[in-house]
C-alpha cells in the first residue's frame, strides 16, 4: 500500500512566478515538474496571482479548484467560471489564462498526452460505513476531512473466500495521496471528499 505524503512534496515555482506546484505523480517519473518529460501528471497548485498559465502542446488538461472559491479561466478567448469540485477538460495547447475574483486558490490538475492516455476526475463523498477501493491505474487523494485507509480484504488461492485484512488503518492528512492497486485494492474510509483520478491507456487502433 503506497501513500504520497503531501507535506513531503517539495513545490516547484512556475516560471512567471504567479504559483507553485507540488507534483504527486508523474509517468514516465519527471526530473522536475516543469522539464515535461512526461505522459501523463497529476500536480497540486497555490495560484496566488493571475497571469497566464504554462501551454502544454500536445496534451489535455482537467482541472480542478480545491480551496478557494473561484477561479475565472479563460482559454483561447472564452472566459469560463470555474468552481470548487468542478473539473473542466481543455486543451493544453490553448492559450490559457486566470483571474481570481475571490482571491487566492488551490488547484487539482490532471495532464496526460493526448492520444496516448485520458485523465479524469471524480469527486466522491467518502462514509465510515462503506470503504471506498482505489483501484489499479487510479489515485485517490483527500481533499477535506477525516480518513484512513487499509489494503483490502485479499481472496485466498482458491478464490473461495476472502481473507480479511489483519493492517491497522493509516491515517491520511489533508492533500496525501493514496495509489491504486488491484492487488488487496486499498479502501478510504472516513468522513469528507476525496478526488479520485484515473489515467486510462488509449487504444489507438479507436482514438
Amino acid at each position: 500500500m503506497e501513500i504520497i505524503r503531501f507535506a513531503d512534496i517539495h513545490p516547484e515555482p512556475w516560471r512567471n512566478g504567479g504559483g507553485v506546484t507540488r507534483e504527486l505523480a508523474s509517468h514516465p517519473k519527471a526530473a522536475s515538474a516543469q522539464d515535461g518529460a512526461w505522459d501523463w501528471r497529476v500536480s497540486i497548485a497555490d495560484v496566488s496571482k493571475a497571469g497566464e498559465f504554462s501551454t502544454f502542446p500536445g496534451m489535455e488538461r482537467v482541472i480542478t479548484i480545491i480551496d478557494g472559491e473561484l477561479l475565472l479561466l479563460t482559454v483561447d478567448g472564452s472566459e469560463h467560471p470555474l468552481e470548487k469540485y468542478r473539473p473542466f477538460r481543455f486543451s493544453g495547447e490553448a492559450a490559457s489564462s486566470a483571474t481570481l475574483p475571490t482571491g487566492d486558490i488551490r488547484d487539482l490538475n490532471v495532464i496526460a498526452r493526448a492520444g496516448a492516455f485520458k485523465g479524469y476526475t471524480s469527486i466522491v463523498e467518502i462514509s465510515k460505513k462503506r470503504a471506498h477501493p482505489v483501484f489499479e491505474g487510479q489515485l485517490a487523494i483527500l481533499l477535506e476531512g477525516k480518513a484512513s485507509v487499509a489494503p483490502g480484504d485479499a481472496p485466498e488461492e482458491d478464490g473461495d473466500a476472502p481473507v480479511s485484512s489483519a493492517v491497522e488503518p493509516v491515517e491520511l492528512a489533508r492533500y496525501d495521496a493514496v495509489v491504486g492497486s488491484n492487488t488487496r485494492s486499498p479502501e478510504i474510509s472516513g468522513r469528507g471528499f476525496v478526488a479520485v483520478i484515473s489515467i486510462d491507456h488509449v487504444d489507438s487502433a479507436h482514438a
